[in-house]
């Protein structure tokens, strides 16, 4: 007869809210949720926070995973949700005592697999409000009725009898310690991305502020410019009114003084003059009539070229709809694509990103770091070859070896990439 197996470790998974855990459920039941065999509505057009555990035979937590995962409106996993649960929970590094000894942690700031970080979430570990604490009291209730162990009873003579309380007193600090240890990092990791995130925001808004006031200066100046040349042809036709009366107070004078055969020849004159400004006047209206001509041609062949170049843009945007059709295709299929990229790691690109993605890789990347594309373009220089980028009385780089930053959102540029001598107080000039 063969020995009776003792109970294996059971997996389930709990669901939590701004309440905290909201849903339990075994592994195999949420297997289901992945397959679209059951719906959660409860959960429609969310994002979710949810943990993976493993449960020992006393209802010990051995391991959590903490991972995220969305749902569509009709309350529907995502298809392409793709995480290796068991394998990351037996890989995680180490984590608080829950009463069965340490367990093994695996969250956002602390993820043996480097690509699937951007899908998990770090716990609160305030006093009072731990996720872990929830999830250990959530165990202990059983709600999903588990067939326990019975505890072994401790015989009266041993060893467990005579431990000293120095001894559980380093146990609880050493777990205290863990346990802040885990929520610096998880502060430290969200502070980063937070400081990343608003500078990237204030870069951008100042290109924009700059831009703006750039095109404000141009209106500015081609205003000026026309105000000036209307003043100019305003204080002209001043002018040749002014002489104009002139003329005539004099002549109408000269008649006063003259006879009428006089006055007639000054008539003439008058009418020659006039006739002469009429005809000046009439061609220098043809000549800014042929200019507009001129213009107006040079405008219809802008305007043919401007058709053609929208003609060429609609037949890209009918190719792109084309690769985004086989994309779509692709998805469902379950087609995943990954990317590796320095400072992001390994990326996992949607098929609605793939388009964007082609366009300008490094822009994407860019976004996922929280930084611009040129700040990133910047650093990849610096962590291709981490030297100093100052130069030298002599014309010549620096060269002099520095420390690499493997993160973009630390590198600042003037300092990262200069050595002591070339930092931004006295780098002036970069190559």
């Amino acid at each position: 007869m063969k020995p009776q197996h003792k109970p294996q470790m059971v997996e389930a998974v709990m669901f939590f809210n701004h309440r905290g855990i909201c849903k339990e459920m075994l592994f195999p039941e949420f297997e289901a949720v992945l397959d679209r065999v059951v719906h959660l509505k409860d959960f429609a057009d969310q994002q979710v926070r949810v943990v993976f555990i493993l449960i020992d035979p006393r209802l010990h937590i051995r391991a959590a995973v903490f991972f995220l995962i969305d749902f569509d409106t009709h309350g529907n996993a995502d298809t392409g949700w793709n995480m290796p649960l068991r394998h990351i929970a037996d890989h995680a590094g180490r984590g608080p005592d829950l009463g069965g000894g340490p367990i093994r942690l695996a969250c956002r700031s602390q993820c043996p697999v480097s690509w699937h970080q951007m899908h998990m979430w770090d716990p609160n570990l305030k006093p009072g409000q731990s996720d872990l604490v929830l999830l250990r009291d959530a165990v202990r209730r059983n709600n999903l009725g588990l067939l326990a162990e019975e505890p072994q009873l401790a015989s009266v003579a041993g060893h467990d009898a005579v431990k000293t309380v120095d001894f559980e007193h380093r146990q609880r600090t050493a777990q205290l310690i863990r346990q802040q240890r885990l929520r610096l990092n998880s502060l430290a990791r969200q502070h980063e991305e937070e400081l990343a995130r608003l500078r990237l925001a204030g870069e951008q808004q100042q290109i924009l502020l700059r831009q703006e006031a750039d095109d404000l200066q141009q209106a500015l100046a081609q205003q000026e410019q026309l105000n000036a040349s209307l003043k100019q042809r305003l204080h002209s036709q001043a002018d040749g009114f002014q002489k104009a009366r002139e003329e005539l107070s004099r002549q109408l004078r000269l008649l006063e003084t003259h006879d009428r055969s006089e006055a007639e020849v000054l008539r003439g004159q008058f009418e020659v003059e006039l006739q002469a400004r009429i005809a000046a006047a009439v061609a220098e209206h043809k000549e800014q009539l042929s200019i507009l001509e001129v213009e107006l041609g040079y405008r219809n062949e802008l305007d043919n070229q401007m058709q053609d170049e929208i003609d060429r843009l609609t037949r890209e945007r009918d190719q792109l709809a084309g690769q985004g059709d086989q994309l779509q295709r692709l998805a469902k299929l379950g087609v995943m694509f990954v990317a590796y990229h320095p400072g992001a790691g390994h990326l996992t690109i949607s098929a609605q990103d793939i388009t964007r993605y082609q366009q300008d890789p490094q822009a994407y990347v860019a976004a996922k770091c929280f930084v611009s594309a040129d700040h990133y373009r910047d650093w990849l220089e610096h962590y291709q070859n981490p030297a100093c980028s100052g130069t030298l009385t002599s014309g010549e780089r620096c060269g002099m070896p520095v420390d690499r930053v493997d993160t973009p959102s630390r590198f600042v540029r003037g300092e990262s990439n200069c050595c002591s001598r070339h930092k931004a107080s006295a780098c002036t000039r970069t190559s």
